[in-house]
């Protein structure tokens, strides 16, 4: 199953009749949870019901908006209500002589009045021509659609391995210098030690921190948590679907350990430094890939 992005776009044009066309299109973008939005015109209530329940059946995430837009040059081939637009002309011409007032009327304002087209002032037979017309057509640019969030999903699959390819690096760097790590640590609790000795020895504040210590000096369990995460994340890109939740969790316990390397190696002298090198590589790779997840579905 491809991986999918919520980023997409789907559109086509079609016709009912001679004298009835239209575009239908689909935007999607980014978003927590599936936001469906539409843009119809008035009277197709039914259709928007049918095509809610289809486009839920084949998204999972994502702000969509369907809009249904009619072809004007099929507005102009049919006219305008000739009646309606009189009786704006010859409102407007009353109100300027009740008040006395100056100015003519505006022959574009009147033409934009709701119904005012022929086109805005369809039959129940042109409704029901476009709608199924719609619900024909609505599978085709759905798999249109679903190509392109595909494409990218592909596209954000390779960056995202890429990173992961940075970040089993980086692990590895930690893990060759546990043992300079640990050196450092026993150094450290022998200086303790010596300064411990005398009239004021504190045997068991002695035991506290060599306990601290030799809990700080073994980074072991975090580089295996950190590549089990890691194998996890290629697993789920791998298997694609709805990836991008379970993405976002891993991420934030690949943080985690990444912040527990950094405390570890904080305040250690030698290659202590650089463990804290590749500590914030980890946590600025980890940082790119949730910016990127947030686009998967």
């Amino acid at each position: 199953m491809p991986l999918y992005s919520m980023t997409g776009f789907a559109r086509l044009q079609a016709r009912t009749s001679d004298e009835l066309g239209y575009t239908l299109s689909l935007k999607s973008v980014n978003h927590r949870f599936l936001d469906l939005q539409f843009r119809m015109p008035n009277g197709l209530d039914g259709l928007e019901m049918e095509l809610r329940r289809l486009l839920k059946e084949s998204l999972v995430r994502g702000h969509v908006e369907l809009s249904i837009s009619i072809d004007r040059s099929t507005m102009q081939k049919n006219g305008y209500n000739r009646e309606l637009v009189e009786s704006y002309l010859v409102a407007f011409n009353e109100a300027r002589d009740m008040h006395g007032l100056k100015g003519e009327p505006d022959l574009n304002a009147a033409l934009r009045l709701p119904g005012a087209m022929q086109s805005e002032n369809r039959g129940d037979d042109d409704l029901t021509a476009l709608a199924g017309s719609v619900l024909e057509q609505i599978g085709p640019l759905l798999e249109q659609l679903k190509a392109m969030r595909a494409r990218e999903g592909e596209g954000l699959a390779i960056a995202l391995n890429a990173t992961l390819d940075r970040l089993t690096e980086a692990t590895a760097g930690v893990a060759e210098l546990r043992s300079e790590i640990e050196e450092r640590y026993k150094e450290r609790l022998a200086q303790r030690l010596a300064n411990a000795v005398g009239p004021d020895f504190n045997q068991q504040r002695v035991l506290e921190e060599v306990a601290v210590l030799v809990e700080r000096s073994d980074v072991s369990e975090e580089l295996e948590r950190m590549a089990t995460h890691i194998g996890h994340f290629r697993e789920i890109l791998n298997n694609g679907g709805e990836a991008g939740k379970k993405l976002d969790f891993l991420l934030q316990e690949m943080n985690r350990e990444a912040n527990t390397l950094l405390s570890k190696s904080s305040g250690v002298s030698g290659k202590g430094t650089r463990v804290t090198e590749l500590g914030l590589a980890m946590k600025a790779e980890i940082e790119k890939a949730r910016e990127q997840i947030q686009n998967i579905e």
